[in-house]
């Protein structure tokens, strides 16, 4: 499981998959979670506008992130 720190109160899932190298720029969120199963907190999420808040888990296919 990778930690990914942030220094404000949440980010979005957006900004996630870019931090991580997932998506190359914001506007391929919406179709990569179309085509993707992500998982915040064991619940299945295609907002990309999702806010992520600290101690939240992350599962994109097999990397797993939580938020600190």
């Amino acid at each position: 499981m990778k930690t990914v720190k942030i220094n404000t109160d949440y980010i979005t899932l957006q900004q996630l998959l870019k931090m991580e190298n997932i998506i190359s720029s914001g506007g391929e969120a919406k179709y990569y979670l179309l085509e993707h199963e992500v998982y915040v907190n064991n619940e299945l999420e295609q907002r990309r506008g999702k806010k992520l808040y600290l101690s939240d888990q992350i599962r994109i296919e097999e990397k797993e992130f939580v938020i600190e």
